[in-house]
């Protein structure tokens, strides 16, 4: 019966895909502005629902857009489960999937430096208290090496508004806010937390859902207790094998940053999945490096299993907690107060067996559904896996260390900082390298050479003490490490030791942008704290040795799927029913981009054409002359520089003169006021900052084209009044057009090692190979492009004289009219605060 029952399930998913009373739409009606589902996702959608802007669903038109929403019971995602929890409004008995809009009202909400941004935001809606106080926790982590009188008045500032609203507070030098989300328990396995800063995804590494919000999200959840959402396409990753020693998870999510890089899971949320067996070889500090980094490659979220490895971790550190109690006084921490055995005790199911053969005594009591559907499967088999280097300046190029040792890279500064990899265990790894080099040096601590400054700052003050307890920290001060606070400093490009001009620099952080540590004339790699720390000791990258490749290795494994040979499955009838569906759904997903191709080169119909209303005063068309910057993965970093993100009094004008200046310095004299920006995919990838839409505006620039946005851009924009719309054809197009004609005089060299191919500043692959100086970063079209937004359509002249042609986008709906009207979200909030309607 109960196989029957889910048969009569898996069927009923398909049926939508043959109803004859939906009319057939071709692609394009699907693109949408700023959408956060790539059309080379296999997510199918509810074709019932309206097509409306990924935006401010809880808006006055929220509960009319819910109604449309049906509600069936289907198996979840751990990640469809987790948002099921913490939405709020849904209509009684409601499923949510991938795709569903939803209020959320977060388990928690994390600000750091930007704290006093999102309270000046706060205030100016006319909030007064928090919500909620106990939601909020705030963090000094960024510039916490800034001593200037400014500086340190903002953070006497946010201390004080802290104290005032009776939220958790944790000064500057006390750690890094997702360190500290971690080790105090904030982040929750089994919850949702949000914070205002891209890296929120390392939650997941101890299974709770984190995802980043902007400031003005924060200053709606500060005043409201919630925010809006949208459950995006749900990847699973599944890892099998294990890990070789010497192999660690930085090594993995740059593997797959590298291997992966084709825009596989952007703006995906993430699950990682694998046998029990290989889940073991993945530690927590592990999952939490890898969690972390999801975020460089393109996805909203990095979600591991509730299993056996964190529930060991979650029982050590409640121990702990309850022994070192006492110590509160000396460091600021309530973890005694989460970790709890008793809240573990909720987390896990008692299974009343016992043994590696028999199975584990607890199991988890939250997990994904048997039969929850997924938008894509990837695999990686950990076994195959050797250490991994990234860049130089691009996280979508992985180099297997052993070709990178082979060219003797000369290395200026190392680091071991960030969030990413600077806890007790990285620092002892990083230490180990001394301890093994002094074995042969009669027992005395080698010192680095003197052309390499290496710089330490562990993730947290606690993480800190665990690390000096064991004596691995001062062997790294002995080897000629140079201490700083605890915080995100160089990572970000803020305080000591940023790269100067020609340097090389290796550091165990998650981004190595071009320009984001110091000069955009300096080159930056990322690697593991133990690759780190041997090169800084060789002073050219290199590895400690630990690592020897299997006598059978036969590269890395890796591709779609889950990496399960059939001869070695065993499958049940549910199985092969499943395979069967899979398989039919991608033969009917073959046959469709052709059918769709062809009819989206229709013209409309007045009677086929459904036109958008336009509220008053809101312009029915938006145009201006193309200006292209010519390249994919346009970072934050590249459009406003990190080292005026936290001031926060940079005139307007100054903004509009340093945007883009980190991808090209010609920008400022190119690109013109009224100007339509278009770029090429995943544009705007990176951090939260929300100054990479603002800046835009500042530049007189009112709309942005590309091939698609990172999700956290889009939010950004839509949330201060910045447009834009997606239009791959369009960036395809103009790089047919433009890729091979000549660079004008005043265009900058681009100077890049071969393998450096992928990363911001190289020319796209064409036909015939083309030297990297012949790339022009921003280059005047000519071309003009016109946004009919009434008709949903962007209409491109291809200059004097050349081609028109048009094609079909997304609707702006009225309410995102409504916030782009009034200035932004800040000022739509206050609007409705003033007029009793919010």
């Amino acid at each position: 019966m109960a196989m029957t029952t889910r048969v009569g399930r898996l069927l009923s998913r398909r049926t939508t895909l043959f109803r004859p009373s939906i009319p057939f739409r071709p692609a394009a009606a699907y693109i949408r502005p700023w959408t956060a589902i790539r059309q080379l996702s296999k997510t199918t959608y509810g074709l019932d629902s309206p097509d409306v802007f990924p935006s401010m669903k809880d808006g006055p038109g929220a509960d009319f857009l819910s109604t449309f929403q049906t509600t069936t019971t289907i198996p979840q995602t751990l990640t469809e489960k987790i948002v099921q929890k913490y939405a709020v409004d849904i209509a009684p008995g409601k499923t949510l999937r991938s795709g569903d809009y939803v209020s959320l009202k977060p388990h928690r909400c994390m600000t750091h430096d930007n704290t006093w941004p999102v309270a000046l935001k706060f205030m100016s809606i006319g909030a007064s208290k928090i919500d909620n106080p106990d939601q909020i926790v705030m963090t000094l982590d960024h510039d916490v090496q800034n001593k200037s009188e400014k500086n340190l008045t903002k953070y006497r500032q946010i201390e004080e508004f802290a104290r005032k609203q009776d939220v958790r507070f944790y000064p500057a030098g006390r750690g890094i806010g997702h360190q500290i989300m971690v080790e105090e328990g904030y982040a929750w396995p089994g919850t949702l937390a949000v914070a205002s800063d891209s890296h929120t995804n390392m939650y997941g590494g101890i299974g709770c859902l984190g995802t980043p919000v902007v400031r003005t999200d924060a200053a709606s959840i500060w005043a409201t207790g919630r925010t809006w959402w949208q459950i995006p396409p749900v990847a699973k990753v599944n890892f099998t094998g294990t890990l070789p020693e010497g192999v660690t998870g930085k090594d993995v999510i740059v593997a797959l940053c590298g291997l992966f890089n084709n825009d596989q899971v952007l703006n995906h949320a993430i699950e990682f999945t694998g046998s029990q067996e290989t889940l073991r070889s993945l530690p927590v500090d592990h999952r939490l490096a890898i969690a972390n980094m999801t975020t460089e490659w393109g996805a909203l979220t990095g979600l591991f299993p509730i299993d056996s490895v964190l529930h060991g971790w979650l029982r050590a550190k409640a121990t702990e907690a309850a022994m070192y109690e006492s110590e509160s006084q000396l460091i600021d921490t309530s973890a005694s107060k989460q970790f709890q055995h008793s809240e573990i005790d909720k987390l896990f199911k008692a299974t009343g067996i016992a043994g590696q053969q028999t199975g584990p005594i607890f199991t988890p009591a939250l997990s994904a559904d048997k039969g929850a559907t997924y938008a894509k499967e990837l695999f990686l088999d950990l076994s195959s896996l050797s250490p991994y280097v990234a860049g130089p300046n691009s996280v979508k190029v992985a180099t297997p260390l052993k070709d990178l040792q082979a060219q003797d890279i000369t290395v200026n500064k190392a680091y071991l900082v960030s969030c990413t990899n600077s806890r007790a265990s990285d620092i002892a790894s990083a230490a180990k390298v001394f301890k093994d080099a002094a074995a042969a040096n009669d027992g005395k601590i080698p010192r680095v050479p003197s052309h390499v400054n290496f710089y330490i700052a562990a993730a947290s003050l606690q993480e800190q003490r665990a690390a000096e307890e064991q004596g691995d920290w001062q062997v790294l001060l002995e080897a000629g490490a140079q201490p700083l606070p605890s915080g995100c400093g160089p990572c970000i490009g803020l305080g000591t030791g940023l790269l100067e001009p020609g340097e090389v620099g290796i550091s165990a952080s998650n981004r190595n942008f071009k320009g984001r540590m110091g000069s955009t004339d300096a080159k930056a790699y990322l690697a593991s704290p133990e690759v780190v720390a041997a090169s800084a000791l060789s002073g050219k990258i290199s590895g400690p040795g630990w690592y020897e490749p299997p006598a059978d290795w036969a590269g890395v494994q890796l591709g779609e799927g889950d990496g399960i040979k059939d001869e070695d499955r065993m499958m049940t009838i549910e199985d092969l029913l499943e395979k069967v569906i899979r398989q039919a759904d991608e033969m009917i997903e073959s046959v469709e981009p052709a059918e769709t191709s062809a009819a989206s080169n229709i013209p409309p119909t007045p009677e086929s054409e459904s036109l958008t209303t336009i509220l008053p005063g809101f312009p029915e068309k938006i145009g201006g002359e193309i200006v292209f910057v010519d390249a994919d993965n346009i970072n934050t970093d590249a459009i406003y520089p990190g080292k005026y993100t936290y001031q926060d009094d940079v005139p307007r004008d100054v903004m509009a003169e340093v945007c883009m200046e980190n991808y090209d310095t010609t920008f400022r004299s190119t690109a013109k006021a009224g100007d339509i920006l278009v770029a090429g995919f995943n544009f705007g990838c990176g951090s939260s900052r929300e100054q990479a839409a603002t800046a835009i505006l500042a530049k007189g620039i009112p709309l942005v084209v590309a091939g698609s946005f990172g999700n956290i851009f889009s939010r950004n924009s839509i949330n201060n009044a910045l447009m834009g719309v997606e239009v791959p054809k369009l960036t395809n197009r103009l790089r047919e057009v433009f890729s091979e004609k000549e660079v004008s005089s005043n265009q900058q060299d681009i100077t890049e090692p071969e393998k450096n191919s992928d990363s911001l500043d190289s020319p796209k692959p064409g036909p015939v190979a083309q030297p990297a100086q012949a790339k022009q970063l921003t280059r005047r079209t000519g071309w003009t492009l016109e946004w009919d937004v009434k008709r949903s359509r962007v209409n491109v002249q291809e200059g004097p004289g050349g081609e028109s042609w048009s094609v079909k986008v997304g609707e702006l709906p009225p309410n995102v009219q409504e916030i782009i009207a009034l200035g932004g979200l800040e000022n739509w909030v206050k609007n409705k605060i003033g007029m009793g309607q919010a």
